[in-house]
């Protein structure tokens, strides 16, 4: 079974009337189905009766059986056995302890999706995205297309949701099937709130100040034929996205606060934050202060800002600032008075809204200080939304609010419904980080899979090592697929990204980009292509070098306008062993080290190679020493071409000089690098690069006349791969 179907085929044809008949006051739902959803270890107190759909889970064959009378003697293998994953039943090591889904079908601003967080055990948790299409009565369907993380614990693909329900909030349930290859699971969850998440706003005003917290839709004559007139309030908006909107009491807020000159810097407004707001805590919370002054320090050109970048709990405080910009009543307008009002609520909304990590309509793709989308969205520069500026469209303010509906776009909605909590709860990720973790093009099933991978049992690398790391490109489809050669190189249509725990994602920028001829390649039905990656360092510095934990993720972006997103790995760096590693990683860890590594040599930059130098001698047993080793040897193995000014020369003062090879000290360090310990070079390498350079060692040996040397380095290469085995899967 590949994944559940909108209606099983063994399910009884009056399912629906079976279930009527056990819970009469619950059928298919004639309300609105979306909401927030719960099932924990204590609920549920009835249990709707549900068909039992064997899912063929393989379980490990525990060992040989050996029949009666064999005298030790092996008999037939056992019989691989099947489990079946239901409400009674989880296969995780910890139980289920709680779950939660959004079911988004209905309503407000209805995004056809479906979202779910499970806690497993006391501290792992997995969430989960899904689009949905409406295929009966109450009843949805489609593929799960986000994983955090992407977890062989969570190996379901697709989702079926049916929404039973009836007047009493109590008696309405969600059933969802969960399929994928050959395992499935059932759950039933109960219906908690009709909005995905509570949030409480604390609005607090400058003395002398007022809270523009509502606006009247109808009062400008500008705006769309069809905006219903109502009194709109700022929790109305956010309610209207999906939040359980409370509010604490507000209260006054000293100008003598904002200093001398009466206008608020980001800490003066952050000190004041800690001081006046009642709920300020130095932990995420879902909870904002929002605050009305005068002026910001930067004069009148600042009309609101979300000025709580600073510390570890960012996106708390918002301002919006009344005798700005945004309170100048333009020439001619017909109705002045209702276009200062509209521009400080929507100043209100807008800056609320980065407090949620949503990014400028036309900045989602955006990196800012190193924070960015964990895979880019796509900008909206004309979207007539709370998060664009109405002067930034095509036809200025006028254009904008002409169309302007008070909302959110849908990708936008998207994000603050059904984003994994953290990346938006406020006082959680950075401002700025993870703000866009959806937007990428993919496609349900995509003809192209992106895998990363270590070559090694435990993703675990030494201190100074650096992190290669292996993709993996095959077409999972049954027809042959057309890529370029180079589609898996870094500086063509790669985007990779490392993210060490607790801090903002970082892009690994290649040093260097290059531009060749356009070549193509058939991938066929179930074939691979293969690439090795330095993930460790390029021009951004050392992305991946201090000890800790570590998530990587890359997206292939295709020239047909498709996204392939790979995996989430996780690896992780040891720390140091010795007082030598850190004082040798004071010099290693420099850009011109890094440069050496990425380029596989230098006889120019002298402070990187008297390093690693430095490295193959205190540290030569070590993993790094292979790598200094290798672009030590590689650079020695040929001539080399330097550029030199000779300044007394007036006619002719460039030059190119020549240094010679040293072919015995490149073969000594070559071998070092890669056959003299090849079970560790093959680890520390990965499988890819350990075969490309043991080939062209070999090469080059034979072009000196050291054939017989090179077959030698072929045969341990063959023997090391042919004997490698990693998570009991055989290389060769």
């Amino acid at each position: 079974m590949t994944g559940p179907s909108a209606e099983p085929a063994d399910r009884p044809a009056n399912d629906e009337e079976t279930l009527q008949s056990y819970l009469p006051w619950s059928p298919r739902f004639p309300f609105a189905a979306s909401g927030l959803y719960t099932w924990t270890l204590l609920w549920p107190p009835f249990r709707a009766p549900e068909p039992r759909i064997p899912a063929r889970i393989p379980i490990p064959d525990p060992g040989p059986r050996f029949s009666s009378g064999s005298n030790g003697a092996k008999g037939e293998a056992s019989e691989r056995a099947f489990a079946e994953v239901s409400d009674t039943a989880d296969s995780w090591l910890f139980p289920v302890l709680k779950e939660q889904v959004r079911i988004d079908v209905d309503g407000r601003y209805p995004q056809m999706a479906v979202s779910g967080d499970m806690t497993i055990g006391f501290r792992t948790s997995i969430h989960w995205i899904a689009n949905l299409t409406q295929t009966g009565s109450g009843t949805y369907a489609g593929a799960i297309w986000y994983k955090d993380p992407a977890t062989a614990s969570f190996p379901y693909t697709s989702v079926v949701v049916e929404t039973f329900g009836g007047w009493f909030p109590l008696t309405r349930t969600a059933r969802i099937t969960f399929g994928g290859p050959n395992v499935q699971r059932i759950r039933t969850y109960r219906y908690t709130s009709p909005y995905f998440h509570d949030v409480n706003l604390e609005v607090d005003c400058q003395t002398g100040e007022t809270a523009a917290m509502s606006i009247d839709t109808c009062a400008h004559p500008n705006r769309p034929a069809a905006l219903p007139c109502e009194t709109l309030t700022i929790p109305q908006v956010f309610r209207r996205a999906g939040f359980n909107v409370t509010s604490s009491p507000g209260g006054p807020v000293p100008i003598a606060g904002a200093g001398a000159n009466a206008a608020w810097s980001n800490q003066e407004m952050h000190d004041a934050m800690q001081v006046y707001w009642s709920r300020y805590a130095p932990n995420a919370q879902w909870a904002a202060w929002v605050f009305f002054a005068s002026l910001h320090e930067w004069g009148t050109s600042l009309g609101g800002i979300m000025f709580d970048d600073i510390g570890p709990q960012q996106r708390q405080g918002t301002a919006i600032f009344n005798d700005s910009f945004i309170s100048n009543q333009p020439a001619g307008d017909p109705a002045p008075a209702a276009f200062v009002s509209r521009m400080l609520f929507w100043t209100a909304v807008h800056e609320t809204g980065h407090a949620f990590n949503l990014a400028h309509a036309w900045q989602k793709s955006l990196t800012s200080g190193g924070h960015g989308p964990w895979i880019p969205l796509v900008d909206e520069p004309e979207a007539r939304s709370f998060m664009n500026y109405p002067y930034n469209v095509n036809g200025g303010t006028t254009a904008f609010f002409s169309d302007f509906e008070y909302r959110f776009s849908d990708q936008e909605l998207l994000f603050m419904r059904h984003a994994p909590s953290r990346f938006v709860e406020q006082g959680n990720a950075l401002w700025f980080d993870h703000h866009g973790f959806q937007a990428a093009d993919t496609v349900p099933e995509p003809a192209l899979a992106l895998v990363l991978r270590v070559n090694r049992e435990r993703p675990v690398f030494e201190f100074l090592e650096p992190v290669t790391i292996e993709l993996k490109l095959t077409n999972s489809t049954t027809r042959p697929q057309v890529v370029s050669e180079r589609v898996l190189d870094l500086d063509q249509g790669i985007t990779f990204m490392v993210k060490k725990d607790g801090r903002p994602s970082r892009q690994v920028v290649p040093f260097a980009r290059y531009c060749l001829e356009t070549a193509t390649r058939v991938l066929a039905p179930g074939e691979s292509m293969y690439a090795p990656l330095l993930a460790s360092v390029g021009r951004n510095g050392w992305d991946l070098a201090t000890p800790g934990n570590y998530t990587i993720q890359a997206l292939l972006h295709l020239p047909s306008g498709e996204d392939i997103v790979s995996n989430e790995l996780q690896v992780r760096v040891a720390p140091p062993r010795s007082f030598d590693d850190e004082v040798l990683a004071q010099d290693f860890f420099t850009d011109d080290v890094g440069r050496v590594l990425a380029f596989e040599g230098t006889r120019v930059l002298g402070d990187a190679t008297e390093t690693l130098m430095a490295i193959t001698e205190k540290l030569p047993h070590r993993r790094v020493a292979a790598h200094a080793n290798l672009v030590l040897g590689n650079v020695l193995a040929k001539d080399y071409k330097t550029l030199t000014a000779d300044v007394t020369d007036k006619v002719q003062p460039l030059r190119i000089k020549t240094l010679p090879a040293s072919q015995d000290e490149a073969k000594e360090r070559l071998i070092a690098a890669l056959t003299t310990a090849p079970e560790q070079s093959a680890e520390t390498f990965g499988h890819v690069r350990f075969r490309e350079t043991v080939d062209r060692m070999a090469t080059w040996l034979a072009g000196e006349g050291e054939t017989k040397e090179a077959y030698k380095q072929e045969e341990i290469l063959l023997e090391t791969l042919s004997a490698r085995e990693v998570h009991g899967r055989k290389v060769l």
